[in-house]
């Protein structure tokens, strides 16, 4: 893409603007801004997200202002750069957020809320945040872990949310190379041996799938994906560190041109391969809440080579590398002042919670009071981040107590757990986690679990690994560590401490 006259003009202006300021690289200034104008190229925004991606620090940063740059490049430019600026001055003075909004404690609800009239303003914020995390090396360790972990915790959940499924990884591994480095060179290095162990089986199962799609005339592209360190890091958390029950390490991806041929692709993978039992997810029927859409099926190959095979349409494709900014649902409407001003657009369905993020910015923009708890809920339901005390990050459900986190680490960790400490100080085990705890797990030897213990876990893969210990401890206590039978062993356990309750009671009125 050239540059308009618009987008010309507004590089002679900040370069001009930002004339005589460095980077900690020591490079000239202007070099940030232009590397997050080819970032959102990159990522096909429209004209004024350009424009405004090249003005974003000169409010903040020179003489230059929102006036000014309203009268050059007109009122939509103008709100999107005094979008990014209060998102930064956001985020470096919590205490005036928190004036703000004192309807949450949320720091990145608050920030969402803050900019979120209009969502290019947070693609914006992405491509900045992308950029300096790309140049991270030139600033001092610890302002290296400290951008890295809010990266990791705020900017990479935020690009999920989006969709930008390209840039939350790029973020995640970034941030996850520079707060664990030592562990990143280990993973990185057991899947480079993994690679080079599969290739010749890989592509023997690529060229018989490639053989027989052209027999039948359908046309397709294929690339290989392989795991990211950091997500292979989080899964591995799951499996006990067994990177042998990790299935999807390396996937080949069929791209063909619409959902029927995706089926029938399906279809003849596995007349050429056994599928694994369980492992046939159809995202298309049933996409994710994100938007994502594939199926995945992973198979056993002639050659017993386990491979996970992912068919997607062009544009389910496009829009789980890029997302919202692939497929910019505003490109056609060519958002104006009016919309600034609160009259939000349709959306998909699975990105509704951005219209909810607009309605609520307006709201408080007009000094209205909103209950901010239902959004919270809808953006942030599902994750927190912990961190261990040498600072390894632990992502677990939202309600996570310290089982739940030792259980994480290790089952046999769990087991032998016997107290833990929350940011230093000691606390209960049925003490819910929050986002940014540091928690530390203290392990007794020759500690075993009780039944007592189902009462504090709230994650599936604790009570799992729970039930597991307990049924083998004590072969009467629960047929399966199914959920069926999860729920049956939590039942039974809270009907027993009624029950002693009641007659506890009893007998004290006696």
């Amino acid at each position: 893409m050239s540059n308009s006259p618009r987008i010309q003009k507004a590089i002679k202006i900040a370069t001009k603007a930002h004339e005589g300021q460095l980077r900690k690289t020591g490079e000239p200034y202007i070099i940030h801004p232009l590397a997050v104008m080819k970032i959102l190229k990159e990522w096909n925004m429209d004209e004024d997200s350009i424009v405004a991606g090249v003005l974003h620090d000169t409010v903040e940063d020179t003489d230059l202002t929102l006036k000014e740059i309203e009268e050059e490049f007109g009122k939509d430019v103008a709100f999107l750069v005094n979008g990014v600026t209060k998102l930064g001055k956001a985020r470096s003075s919590m205490k005036n957020l928190d004036e703000y909004l004192p309807e949450t404690s949320d720091n990145l609800l608050k920030l969402l809320i803050a900019t979120g009239q209009d969502i290019r303003v947070l693609i914006i914020k992405l491509a900045d945040r992308l950029h300096n995390l790309r140049t991270l090396s030139a600033l001092p360790p610890d302002k290296q872990q400290k951008i890295a972990r809010e990266s990791l915790e705020v900017f990479a959940p935020l690009a999920d949310r989006l969709q930008m499924g390209r840039v939350r990884v790029e973020i995640e591994e970034t941030s996850f190379r520079y707060l664990d480095p030592k562990r990143y060179e280990e993973l990185k290095k057991l899947t480079e041996e993994r690679l080079r162990q599969a290739d010749k089986k890989l592509k023997n199962a690529q060229h018989a799938v490639e053989n027989l799609l052209k027999k039948e005339g359908i046309k397709y592209s294929c690339d290989g994906r392989v795991k990211s360190i950091y997500s292979l890091h989080k899964k591995l958390a799951k499996y006990d560190q067994n990177i042998d029950r990790i299935y999807d390490l390396i996937a080949l991806r069929f791209i063909v041109d619409d959902v029927t041929t995706c089926y029938l692709v399906l279809g003849l993978i596995h007349s050429l391969f056994m599928p694994m039992d369980g492992r046939i997810k159809d995202y298309i029927a049933m996409p994710k809440q994100n938007g994502y859409q594939s199926i995945h099926t992973t198979v056993i190959t002639k050659d017993k080579q386990i491979v996970e095979f992912q068919i997607r349409t062009r544009e389910m494709h496009d829009y789980a590398e890029r997302g919202l900014a692939a497929t910019f649902y505003y490109n056609e409407q060519k958002l104006t002042s009016a919309y600034a001003e609160g009259r939000v657009s349709r959306l998909p369905s699975n990105l509704l919670w951005i219209k909810e993020l607009q309605e609520t910015a307006t709201k408080l923009a007009s000094g209205e009071k909103v209950d901010t708890k239902k959004l919270r809920l809808t953006l942030f339901a599902d994750k927190i981040f912990v961190y261990t005390p040498k600072g390894d990050i632990i992502d677990l459900p939202r309600g996570s107590m310290p089982l739940d986190f030792a259980y994480r680490l290790h089952s046999e960790i769990g087991a032998a757990c016997t107290g833990a400490r929350i940011n230093g100080k000691m606390v209960s085990l049925n003490t819910k986690l929050q986002s940014g705890d540091v928690v530390e797990i203290i392990t007794t030897k020759n500690s075993q679990p009780n039944p007592g213990w189902l009462n504090k876990v709230s994650s599936k893969h604790a009570r799992h690994k729970l039930l597991s210990q307990l049924h083998s401890l004590f072969p009467n206590f629960v047929a399966s560590p199914e959920q069926n039978a999860v729920k049956a062993a939590l039942k039974a356990e809270r009907a027993a401490a009624k029950k002693k309750a009641k007659a506890a009671d009893k007998n004290s009125k006696k």
